[in-house]
């Protein structure tokens, strides 16, 4: 989209310019015809110019007894003019889009990036990356891609032209703290090498200890080794999609929810809140009630699993609420835990 922008305005500039081009010519013709031909063309390409600059200098080709030759230079103004115009308009549009604005774009996003917390950060956005990006943006989470491959990145921005992003390598510290490692909530290394998606699991835990890190792995082999890197979960998609074929099979009626649950417009999902430390402990009826925008569904507390937990089940800090919502209904429950 943005090279079909600058592209546009780089033909609208040339437009501009042929036109004015004729306008000089066709108006240096005309005075020199006006004049009876006693006026140089020099004097008559002078004429068109103050005309089309608007300097207002006095006339050089004399109009005095030459009614129809004042019609003719209104007619130059008017059109030369509004062709200026257009030319410094267009410029103005691809000075705008071209490269010459890059620095002051990223200083702009890099300001953006530091003022973020609890964001999360996209290490590589190829084909897994785009999901995994598309996802944060369908459930209103905040994000960061890091992407070294130009082509993958402009593919993104070009459907996505007001992200964040870093053009530089996910694994590198200095472009992990400039995407705010240190206070983002989670990173995901999912680009399509597993070595480099290892050393990003580690640069993010020795820079975040608290950051929680999802590591991409197409050898499943290798999940022992992402562990003792830093990874806090390993997802094989080679795996994933076994799984995901069989589950087809065997649970068709689930998965069809799934599914649903994944193409709503609402953007519904199953989602998991966080009971805060400060929190004391409190009933559940009272901290979480009735909404149209959640369902709570479970909670996982000390290690163990309580579904359905009735209103008066007591929540304690650490407690993870495991319920199906919109966006707007995690907001609404994440909001009201808050200290």
């Amino acid at each position: 989209m943005k090279k079909l922008l600058r592209g546009s305005h780089l033909s609208g500039f040339v437009r501009g310019l042929v036109l004015l081009v004729l306008v000089h010519i066709v108006g240096t013709l005309g005075y020199r015809i006006i004049s009876g031909g006693t006026a140089t063309w020099v004097d008559s390409f002078y004429m068109t110019f103050i005309t089309v600059a608007t300097i207002g200098y006095g006339e050089t080709v004399d109009l005095t007894f030459h009614p129809y030759g004042r019609l003719f230079t209104v007619a130059i103004a008017v059109v030369g003019i509004g062709t200026m115009s257009y030319l410094f308009s267009t410029f103005v549009a691809l000075l705008l889009e071209s490269d010459l604005n890059t620095a002051l774009r990223k200083k702009r996003m890099q300001h953006e990036i530091s003022r973020l917390s609890g964001h999360y950060i996209v290490c590589g956005i190829g084909r897994v990356g785009t999901n995994v990006g598309l996802e944060l943006l369908k459930t209103k989470r905040d994000m960061v891609v890091i992407e070294s491959d130009k082509q993958a990145l402009d593919r993104w921005l070009e459907h996505h032209p007001d992200a964040l992003y870093l053009h530089s390598d996910a694994a590198d510290d200095d472009t992990l703290l400039a995407a705010g490692v240190t206070s983002a909530a989670g990173v995901f290394a999912v680009t399509g090498d597993d070595s480099h998606n290892l050393m990003v699991s580690l640069s993010v835990k020795l820079l975040n200890s608290k950051a929680r890190v999802v590591a991409r792995l197409h050898d499943i082999r290798n999940a022992n080794k992402a562990r003792k890197a830093g990874a806090d979960e390993i997802v094989s998609p080679d795996f994933t999609g076994g799984m995901r074929i069989a589950s087809a099979m065997l649970r068709p009626h689930v998965v069809n929810f799934m599914d649903k649950m994944l193409h709503s417009d609402e953007g519904l999902r199953v989602e998991e809140v966080v009971v805060p430390a400060h929190m004391p402990p409190t009933a559940l009826g009272k901290l979480v009630p009735k909404s149209r925008d959640y369902v709570l569904m479970a909670t996982h507390e000390q290690g163990k699993w309580v579904f359905n937990p009735p209103d008066e089940h007591v929540l304690t800090p650490g407690v993870a609420l495991v319920l199906m919502a919109t966006p707007g209904g995690r907001l609404q429950l994440e909001n009201a835990l808050k200290p």
